[in-house]
C-alpha cells in the first residue's frame, strides 16, 4: 500500500499538489519537500505548484464572500465569533492581516470569507493573496528540502521504535480531549451568563 501511494505521487505529485493546498496545506508541503529532496520534484515547481493550489483555495473562498453572503451565514452560523475576531483584525491591521492569514489557526476560513463579505478589491486582494501563497509554499517546503535527511531518518526509525511514540500519541489525545471540554465547560458558562442577563 506504501510503495503504491509513492508510486502514485510520483507520477501524478504536482497535480495532487495543486489540488491537496487547496483543500488541506502543510502535511502536504511537507510530502513535496521530501520528494524534492529525494529528487522525485523540482524545487521551484512544487513551490509554484502549493502556492498557486492555495492561492486558488482562498479566492474560492474570497469570492464565496463576495457573491455568496446568504448561503456563507447559513452555512457559518456557528462561527459568528470567529467572523468579529476576522472583522476586528481586518479593520485594525487591513492588508498585513490578509498577508499572514495562512498562520492565524482557527481563522484559514473564516478570513477570506470575511474579506469578501467586507468587500474589499478583487485586485488588491488577489496580489496580497498569491505573494502571501508563494512565501507560504516556499516557508514550509525549503526547510523539509534542506533538512530530509534528517526527517527520513527520524522517519525511519520511527517506523521500528513506534513504541517509543506511544506516549507522545497518549498525551496528545489527553491534551485534546482537556481542551475541548474547557472550550466546551466555556461556551456553556458564557451561554448561561447570556440568558440571565436577558
Amino acid at each position: 500500500m506504501e510503495a503504491e501511494l509513492l508510486d502514485l505521487m510520483r507520477q501524478y505529485g504536482y497535480i495532487i499538489l495543486f489540488f491537496w493546498s487547496i483543500l488541506e496545506g502543510e502535511s502536504g508541503l511537507v510530502m513535496a519537500g521530501l520528494f524534492v529532496h529525494t529528487g522525485d520534484m523540482a524545487l521551484v515547481w512544487a513551490i509554484t505548484t502549493a502556492g498557486l493550489g492555495a492561492f486558488v483555495g482562498d479566492q474560492i473562498y474570497f469570492y464565496l464572500g463576495r457573491f455568496k453572503k446568504e448561503y456563507v451565514i447559513r452555512k457559518f452560523g456557528s462561527q459568528k465569533r470567529k467572523f468579529a475576531l476576522a472583522k476586528l483584525l481586518l479593520r485594525e491591521y487591513g492588508g498585513f492581516i490578509i498577508f499572514i492569514q495562512r498562520y492565524l489557526y482557527g481563522l484559514r476560513t473564516i478570513l477570506p470569507l470575511c474579506i469578501g463579505l467586507m468587500g474589499y478589491s478583487p485586485r488588491y486582494f488577489a496580489v496580497l493573496n498569491g505573494i502571501s501563497a508563494l512565501c507560504w509554499s516556499a516557508i514550509i517546503i525549503l526547510p523539509v528540502w534542506y533538512f530530509g535527511d534528517t526527517i527520513l531518518s527520524l522517519i525511519a526509525y520511527a517506523k521500528t521504535h513506534w513504541y517509543f511514540f506511544v506516549p507522545v500519541v497518549i498525551l496528545g489525545i489527553g491534551f485534546a480531549i482537556g481542551f475541548v471540554r474547557r472550550r466546551s465547560s466555556r461556551s456553556k458558562v458564557l451561554k448561561s451568563r447570556s440568558r440571565s442577563n436577558v
